[in-house]
């Protein structure tokens, strides 16, 4: 027999998805036969699987280990390594992401952001291995494998949860640094639709709406002239995929070291003089909103993450 005791991370959910999770090799025929037949109750008494769970509920598994073994996969994907923690408190943590490294994985052998939160976790005593059986951290967000800065974390369902809200009614401010093609002398709010092609995992941006098209608005100031560039903050009003990439390269500023939207010549040039293989694009600044409820102490905090060495090195070789 196996007890899993419903806590913070497990509440608020149907029976039936937690089990879904903890069982996650079974099929849902197998998960509701047993129910069926008693051999997993709640509280004491029989169940449905469309029960809502609440903290401290108990969930008795009548079942041999053998078998919740080979239906429960738990294998954790070693990671060599430490975060570069901005910040953290008991349901998020603010990591500041390398240029390189994947948000989530696009492939089973891929080790990403959420590998190294899981390791880092359970290195520091934060959850239990028996606890990634029914509960899976994961990030709250997505930044491109080449795009660097703030990446934010749940370590908790709430976290998980509360910023998931953040994020859909865009009351996070999010801001980002690049250094891109050309002069540009004034601040600028641009506004158009974007077309995503899923094959070729590309973006097109338009001016007027089509079908299956979503609207984009993007705002960018410069910060500092450059030889033949500008290092500009841009911020993300709406967050689409290539949404920076793809607008500034529509608005003729394409970001330096952008293979996919970008100008090869220029790709080029930063490739030979620093060695840059990727685009210069870094999130530089996330602003809470001044209310976060369930999470007060993240109230009208500013965070910020510092520029890569390649980045500052690029802007030094290439200031006036």
């Amino acid at each position: 027999m196996r007890e899993i005791k419903v806590s913070a991370n497990e509440a608020g959910q149907r029976l039936d998805k937690l089990l879904g999770k903890y069982l996650n090799e079974a099929p849902k025929s197998f998960i509701y036969k047993m129910l069926r037949k008693k051999n997993i109750v709640l509280n004491g008494k029989k169940a449905y699987g469309n029960e809502k769970l609440v903290l401290g509920d108990s969930v008795k598994l009548f079942l041999a280990d053998e078998t919740i073994e080979k239906f429960s996969k738990t294998a954790v994907q070693k990671t060599s390594g430490k975060f570069d923690i901005i910040y953290e408190d008991c349901d998020i943590v603010i990591i500041n992401k390398p240029v390189g490294m994947l948000s989530q994985k696009a492939d089973a052998k891929d080790v990403s952001v959420v590998e190294y939160l899981i390791n880092y976790l359970l290195d520091s005593g934060q959850i239990t291995a028996e606890e990634l059986r029914s509960f899976k951290p994961s990030v709250c967000s997505r930044l491109d494998r080449n795009t660097s800065g703030l990446l934010v974390c749940g370590k908790s369902l709430n976290g998980l949860q509360k910023m998931a809200e953040i994020f859909r009614e865009r009351s996070l401010r999010k801001y980002y640094r690049c250094v891109v093609d050309g002069n540009v002398a004034k601040p600028q709010y641009i506004k158009g639709y974007l077309v995503k092609n899923e094959k070729k995992n590309t973006v097109t941006v338009r001016e007027t709406e089509t079908l299956g098209s979503l609207p984009i608005e993007t705002e960018y100031r410069p910060v500092q002239a450059l030889r033949g560039g500008t290092l500009l903050e841009v911020h993300l009003i709406t967050g689409r995929t290539h949404q920076i990439r793809a607008h500034l390269a529509s608005a003729g500023h394409p970001i330096v070291g952008d293979y996919k939207y970008g100008d090869r010549a220029v790709n080029r040039y930063y490739k030979e003089q620093y060695g840059l293989t990727s685009q210069l694009l870094h999130a530089y600044r996330l602003e809470m909103p001044d209310k976060v409820e369930g999470m007060e102490t993240l109230a009208g905090k500013i965070f910020s993450a510092p520029l890569p060495d390649l980045f500052t090195k690029i802007l030094e070789g290439e200031s006036l």
